[in-house]
């Protein structure tokens, strides 16, 4: 598997975007350019990865100003792998409108698995593209914040950028 990237800082740390001949594969938010591209490889220990910034600066552009609150939504190609409940829960992100939160026990209720609520939320940690599929809209029932793979600062930044 090919794999180009890109790494730019970003108002949340650095930004990784990723992307097969498919689509986006990977977006994550890190501490440094370094510790991304380590974690990039090691998901995907056996693609020949690359940086490719020229081919990702509209998608890198395009996360940026969704960062940046000047664009709510955001519609890339994907491709990414995981089970069918973890992508099930993905697609059921999506469509999250930004600004909304919900509890991670009302996502497993609008999947029909509404005892799921741990695999929810460990779907939601295994999301191996941050912004497009939102899961820092997830939140507990209480309103807490919850757990956020990329840090609770991080989401918390997140959902006020929605708020704007």
């Amino acid at each position: 598997m090919q794999i180009g990237y890109a790494v730019i800082e970003s108002s949340l740390g650095w930004l990784l975007v990723a992307a097969t001949e498919r689509g986006i594969c990977s977006v994550m938010l890190g501490d440094s350019e370094s510790e991304l591209l380590g974690e990039l490889q090691q998901e995907f220990p056996r693609a020949r990865i690359e940086r490719d910034e020229q081919h990702l600066q509209v998608q890198v552009e395009a996360l940026l100003a969704c960062l940046a609150g000047q664009q709510p939504h955001l519609s890339m190609p994907l491709d990414v792998q995981g089970t069918a409940f973890q992508l099930r829960v993905w697609q059921e992100l999506r469509r999250i409108p930004s600004g909304e939160k919900i509890a991670y026990s009302e996502l497993a209720e609008r999947i029909g698995r509404p005892r799921a609520v741990r695999a929810v939320a460990r779907a939601c940690a295994s999301n191996p593209v941050a912004i497009l599929t939102p899961c820092h809209r997830i939140v507990r029932l209480n309103g807490d914040l919850g757990g956020y793979r990329w840090g609770l600062e991080r989401k918390r930044r997140l959902l006020e950028a929605e708020q704007e």
